[in-house]
């Protein structure tokens, strides 16, 4: 396995398991739906951090998936962190960070589906 894959089920089981620490907290706590939110995002994410790992392994461009990956998880750390510090803490990660990081995301995805026309690895 590459350090790459390896780097990619990291950021996969990451955002899986605080996915599912955020919805049980948003369940059976008093925090705001802003950690519901967070938990879906993380949830919905994580599965793809993880169909990057497999495909990093196989033919496709590595640099595109890479910064793709990256930009997805960054996006998510941006973006779930800032809701997550303003339901705990009632402060914000810093100004414009959750529109940072939902922008970083979409690029990322953007990244990812260009990846599809892009030439074929050896």
């Amino acid at each position: 396995m590459t350090l790459a894959e390896r780097i990619f089920l990291l950021m996969a089981g990451v955002s899986g398991a605080l996915g599912v620490v955020f919805a049980a907290m948003s369940a059976h706590g008093n925090y705001a739906d802003t950690l519901k939110t967070c938990s879906e995002i993380l949830l919905v994410h994580a599965p793809a951090l993880l169909a990057i790992a497999a495909l990093l392994g196989g033919k496709t461009p590595k640099h595109i998936l890479f910064l793709g990956g990256f930009l997805i998880f960054i996006g998510l750390c941006l973006f779930c962190g800032d809701l997550a510090r303003r339901t705990f803490m009632e402060l914000r990660l810093f100004p414009m960070a959750a529109p940072i990081g939902g922008a970083s995301m979409i690029i990322g995805w953007i990244l990812i589906a260009l990846a599809a026309f892009a030439p074929r690895m050896r």
